[in-house]
């Protein structure tokens, strides 16, 4: 069963156009690495399903992953052979916008080396640039000069 919403409000979408760069889901929150867009484009269920396969098989029942992606826009096709006009296409898939800076997986519990390896072989089944990214380490909170 392919990733999808169970329910929508509209059956049918406009295609629209992806602008900018993603200004939420950037950083690397729930695991330690992540894959983080590089460029725009749209990721279909099925490749989303493919890149999840690629990287809980590498690493064999170890560590956890995260999908911070979901396919919640439909995009209709017409029947090959089909003359112009008489409306707009049934919905034949899902696509997950994803916008630059967009992090779409993230994995933990296992070694960098491991989960480098991992998302190298889930980023080969996504159809756009993406790169390996580490979570940013904080500052501890209260540190400062001023407090003293």
């Amino acid at each position: 069963m392919p990733l999808m919403p169970k329910r929508t409000k509209y059956r049918k979408m406009q295609k629209g156009r992806i602008r900018g760069k993603a200004m939420r889901g950037n950083k690397v929150t729930d695991g330690e690495y992540g894959i983080q867009a590089i460029e725009a484009g749209t990721i279909k269920s099925n490749q989303i399903e493919a890149a999840r396969i690629a990287m809980t098989r590498y690493i064999k029942r170890g560590g956890k992953v995260w999908i911070k992606i979901f396919p919640d826009k439909p995009v209709t096709k017409k029947p090959a052979g089909t003359r112009m006009g008489k409306g707009k296409g049934a919905p034949e898939y899902w696509v997950a916008v994803v916008k630059p800076g967009r992090v779409m997986f993230e994995i933990a519990g296992v070694p960098e080396a491991t989960a480098r390896e991992a998302l190298r072989l889930a980023m080969n089944k996504l159809p756009i640039k993406s790169k390996f990214v580490a979570k940013e380490i904080e500052n501890e909170v209260g540190d400062s000069d001023e407090d003293r």
